[in-house]
């Protein structure tokens, strides 16, 4: 079994409080390093759809919204009476 290697890095107090901010419980820096540095960014997505896909999307987004207002107003109307 290898044994774990350290490296000291340097951060600003404002890197260190953002790196704070999304530490988890139980998790350690170099555990929240990983974690992050295993994200992806939305960047990454630009480009994979074609502009005909990406609007067919926002439609479907759009009526499935639609169909939600839809029973969120009826269930209210039930509520009231």
């Amino acid at each position: 079994m290898s044994e774990t290697e350290y490296r000291n890095v340097r951060l600003t107090e404002e890197a260190y409080r953002r790196l704070e901010s999304r530490k988890r419980p139980g998790e350690s820096f170099s555990d929240t390093v990983e974690r992050i540095a295993g994200e992806r960014s939305l960047l990454d997505l630009a480009g994979i759809l074609t502009d005909e896909e990406a609007e067919e999307m926002r439609e479907a987004i759009e009526e499935s919204e639609g169909r939600s207002h839809d029973r969120l107003d009826r269930l209210a109307d039930r509520l009231d009476s």
